[in-house]
Order: C-alpha cells, then sequence, then structure tokens
C-alpha cells in the first residue's frame, strides 16, 4: 500500500509508544509467501532492537531491525497485511485497512489497575502476556482444522483452554529439545526420529511436526502409531494435505510393535493401563534418548493390590484406585531411573482439566550406580507391602535387566 500520510502517522505513533508485539493478518496479497509476520521487542547488547519473524506454512524467518526502522518495517508489510494489532507497555492498537482502503485505526489506553505505580520496567513486564511457543497469529494448519485459531490466525476464546493445553506440552517437549541441543546430542544427529505410540487423531502429533520443523527448524522423521485403521488413514490424508512429507503414520500394537532402526524420542500419550508399560519397555530397548509419557487408566495395580499392613489405603475404592495410579506412575518412573534416566514426574495439564495429569518426562544420562540400584529397592519394598504386579516391571525382569 502506498505511504500516505495517515498511515505514516498510525504507523509512527505505534513505533514511538515503543511496541512489545506486533502481529500482521489478513493477507491482502495472496500470492505473498508468508502466512503471518510477527514483530518482538528485544533487547541485544542493552539496546532495543526488533525480531520480525515471518512465517511460511512449513518455516519461520528471522530478522532484526532497528528502533529507527520500525516504521519502514511496519509500512513495507503493510503492502502484504490488511491488519496490524499491537500492544506496547500503556497501549494496545489496532489498524485495520478495509477493501475500499479505508484505514480505521484505534488505541485504547490499559487499564490504570494494571499500570497503575509500577516503574516502566515493571510495566512492560506486568502488561507482556504470558509468551507461548505456539503464538496467536502463526499458521498453524492444526490449530485451524481444531477450531483453536480462526483462518486469520486468532485465537477462538471457546478453545483457549485447550490452546494453553497444547501450549503446556510444546514447553515440555522444547525443554527437552534445549537438553538435546546443549548436550551437543543433535549435531551428530543428521534426522531426528521421533515415535509416537497411540497417537489417535488428536492433531498433536501434527503440531509437534509444526513446532519441529517450522518453529526450531530440526530435519524430524515422525511414525504415529495407532490400532485403527481409519484412524491411520485420516492421519496420513491430513499429513499428505499439509505436505508434511516426513510425517507418517503406521497401524500397530504396542506390545508386539517392531522397529529395527534407531529411534531418539519416544511419546506416550494416554495409552491405556498396560499399553503405556509396553510402549516405555520398547524406548527402553531402542535406548531412546528421551521419553515423553502421559499414562492412562491404570487398572492393573489396583485389580491386584492387596495389604494386611495399611489397609486404610486401600479399604474405600475411590483412594484406592488413585493411590493404585499413583503407585504406578511412581513405579514406572523409578525403572526408568534403574534403566539410566533422570526422570522427572510433571504436571501436564491443571487438574481442574482433566484428571489425567501426570506426564513422565525421561532422559537418558549418566545415572549413578548407587542412585539406580535405590530406585529398585525402594520399588522392591512396595511390591512387598502391597502384594501387586506391574507389567514394565515384569517384562524388565523377564529380560533379565535384574
Amino acid at each position: 500500500m502506498e505511504n500516505n500520510q495517515e498511515l505514516l502517522a498510525y504507523c509512527d505513533e505505534i513505533a514511538q509508544a515503543e511496541p512489545i508485539r506486533i502481529t500482521f493478518s489478513r493477507l491482502s496479497d495472496k500470492t505473498y509467501k508468508y502466512k503471518t509476520t510477527k514483530v518482538v521487542q528485544k533487547k541485544l547488547d542493552g539496546k532495543t532492537v526488533y525480531s520480525v519473524e515471518r512465517y511460511t506454512e512449513k518455516q519461520v524467518f528471522h530478522t532484526i531491525v532497528r528502533s529507527d526502522e520500525l516504521v519502514e518495517n511496519i509500512l513495507e508489510e503493510l503492502n502484504y497485511y490488511n491488519q496490524i494489532d499491537a500492544e506496547s507497555s500503556y497501549f494496545n492498537f489496532n489498524l485495520r485497512i478495509t477493501k475500499k482502503k479505508k484505514i480505521l485505526f484505534s488505541k485504547k489506553k490499559k487499564s490504570s489497575n494494571t499500570v497503575g505505580c509500577l516503574n516502566d520496567e515493571q510495566i512492560t513486564s506486568h502488561n507482556r502476556k504470558k509468551k507461548y511457543i505456539l503464538e496467536e497469529g502463526m499458521y498453524i494448519p492444526a490449530f485451524i482444522d481444531l477450531g483453536i485459531f480462526t483462518k486469520e490466525g486468532k485465537i477462538v476464546n471457546s478453545k483457549y483452554d485447550k490452546f494453553k493445553q497444547i501450549n503446556r506440552f510444546i514447553e515440555i517437549i522444547d525443554d527437552g529439545i534445549s537438553k538435546l541441543e546443549q548436550s551437543g546430542y543433535l549435531k551428530d544427529r543428521k534426522v531426528l526420529k521421533i515415535l509416537d505410540f497411540g497417537c489417535g487423531k488428536s492433531y498433536l502429533t501434527f503440531v509437534l511436526y509444526y513446532y519441529l520443523t517450522v518453529v526450531k527448524s530440526l530435519d524430524v522423521e515422525i511414525i504415529g502409531l495407532d490400532l485403527k485403521e481409519d484412524v491411520i488413514n485420516s492421519c496420513n490424508e491430513i499429513a499428505k494435505k499439509y505436505g508434511y512429507k516426513n510425517l507418517a503414520f503406521e497401524i500397530g500394537d504396542i506390545s508386539n510393535y517392531k522397529y529395527n532402526n534407531s529411534i531418539d524420542i519416544v511419546i506416550t500419550l494416554h495409552a491405556c493401563d498396560t499399553a503405556t508399560d509396553y510402549a516405555l519397555f520398547n524406548a527402553i530397548n531402542w535406548n531412546a534418548k528421551m521419553i515423553f509419557s502421559v499414562p492412562c487408566c491404570q487398572h492393573e495395580v489396583n485389580s491386584s493390590i492387596r495389604t494386611d499392613d495399611l489397609e486404610i489405603l486401600t479399604k474405600f475404592g475411590i483412594i484406592k484406585e488413585r493411590v493404585a495410579s499413583l503407585m504406578t506412575d511412581s513405579i514406572r518412573a523409578s525403572l526408568l531411573e534403574y534403566m539410566g534416566y533422570k526422570t522427572q514426574v510433571l504436571e501436564f495439564v491443571d487438574i481442574s482439566h482433566s484428571p489425567k495429569n501426570i506426564l513422565i518426562r525421561a532422559y537418558k544420562t549418566n545415572i549413578s550406580k548407587e542412585k539406580r540400584e535405590k530406585s529398585l529397592e525402594e520399588i522392591t519394598k512396595l511390591k512387598k507391602i502391597f502384594n501387586f504386579e506391574q507389567t514394565l516391571y515384569n517384562l524388565l525382569k523377564s529380560d533379565g535387566r535384574f
């Protein structure tokens, strides 16, 4: 769009407010190769600069512009977009260009309760929205198909909880990927290979592929595994539609799935009951570098647990069920420790959204012999007191691991 004086004045007003972030949306030029563009304020060598992030369907490109170049940059992007949403410490801005080239501009002051008596640094921090890895304005096909984003990249209000849950999962994955980067592991891996057990049609696998290839710019191969043929066929069609050429789905049973190549990361989300144990057993046998597991429906220990010394924990059905579930996940995490994984048990989502909110994250590293043996000793004591069977324990024992 031509740089008329009215538009220039509005862009200058936004720039003078030292925006925290700017999001461009509503493409006016459908041939433009970028689906959306974001500008984020950063500090570089103590100076304020702006990171311009341009998103294609598969990649993100970054450039840095100085503060005095910001107006020019905004005007340049408006050759391709019809809308700007910007946020500064004190104001929210919206600029829209109609089909008839009319410019609509609004500037709303933030609540005085928000900016009150804080200093500039505190104001900026207080007003900045939580920064998600997957943010509003990104072109994420799975989010659009799930109804989380509109076609313009706006969050649908009724889907905001789902948006946060998926971002929470990606944050946990991102932390794991950072560990792999810091350790130098990724330098030795031309392609990061990931297996997703019991993928279903949750679209989370598609979001993960987007994050790894577009946001992180990694070369990955992901295999999704599920028992349902119609689900697998549908997922392969969706992957083809999105152009995700290194994402494939296969029919397979977790308990007897065979894969002869190396696997770097194993993910198993909501695999029911002992299916989680078989997935973890496979991951251990493949010597997977990282494991992410969200267990589900732990019936096994609940059905066999019995004790004379601590009957108070088993005589009430609902208490017994929850105790058995927690025991199951504690045993799984401790067995992973015994097998040489640094293991954490995290809250996946808020318990108000789902009672199945535990995620086990394990990273293969050097665990001392003393710690490994202590983990196995604790499991043995627990089994002796409560007299139950547990599949992962039995699989590893039968395999001669202890």
